[in-house]
């Protein structure tokens, strides 16, 4: 069963509100394909390997959290961006992306997505007291040590997470946000939470978390983002009857 885009776009605005969220990219349509979506293919990034995976499967439409025309990039078209956009419309295929709103919405964001997935328990925003930063405060499943939350990481993530801070001592609240969200360990400290998970680490955020005793985990900017298009295509293939697949093109990163 197909979809008009037009509908399929109505739709996703309505569910995740872009336009009501501050970003560093467009969201939603970022190349026009065909006016009709039947099967779209689902990812983390909008990268080579997913758009020729969507192809060799016949998509119409690639659905990604990272798409392209970030702020501050050359805007020329010009090497791997001419490939993937040629790519693209020579395959007549749509690429809608989402960013912020993906990692922000109460149910298929890639966040509380994360928080299902560790089966942590969610009590409220990162920072209740401004609502366009994205990530959760809460509590694990249970108590754990740092060494056992960061195999817990490991077992749930498939992927080794790094650990700055003290192996044996016991955590029960953390805050958490996925990507490159090392510069919020401030609001997580500020919280009073004794663990901060994130997808990246930077220099400064060791010290940071050493200093005022914080466990710091950083899990990989991709590990940590594998759950929101998967889930928001899942939803799509339900509520449209489209044909949807996630692929997970693998990025250590």
């Amino acid at each position: 069963m197909a979809v008009d885009r037009k509908q399929l776009l109505s739709h996703l605005e309505m569910l995740l509100k872009s336009s009501k969220i501050r970003d560093y990219c467009p969201n939603g349509l970022q190349v026009a394909g065909n006016e009709h979506v039947q099967s779209i293919v689902t990812g983390v990034t909008a990268n080579q390997a997913l758009i020729d995976a969507a192809i060799e499967r016949g998509a119409d439409t690639i659905l990604v959290h990272h798409g392209y025309f970030w702020k501050g990039e050359d805007e020329r078209i010009v090497g791997i961006k001419k490939e993937r956009l040629k790519s693209l419309l020579t395959n007549d295929i749509n690429l809608i992306a989402y960013h912020l709103p993906l990692d922000m919405h109460p149910v298929y964001g890639n966040n509380i997505q994360l928080a299902d997935m560790l089966g942590l328990f969610v009590d409220g925003p990162l920072d209740e007291n401004d609502l366009s930063i994205p990530g959760n405060i809460g509590r694990l499943p249970r108590a754990m040590s740092g060494k056992e939350f960061q195999a817990w990481l490991g077992e749930c993530l498939q992927r080794e997470a790094l650990h700055i801070g003290e192996a044996n001592d016991t955590i029960e609240t953390i805050a958490w946000c996925t990507g490159g969200a090392q510069g919020y360990l401030q609001k997580a400290i500020d919280a009073g939470v004794d663990a901060y998970l994130t997808g990246e680490i930077n220099e400064p955020t060791v010290h940071l978390a050493r200093e005022t005793g914080t466990h710091f985990f950083s899990a990989g900017h991709h590990a940590t983002e594998r759950y929101g298009a998967k889930a928001l295509g899942e939803y799509l293939a339900d509520e449209f009857s489209l044909d949807v697949e996630f692929i997970d093109i693998d990025n250590p990163v």
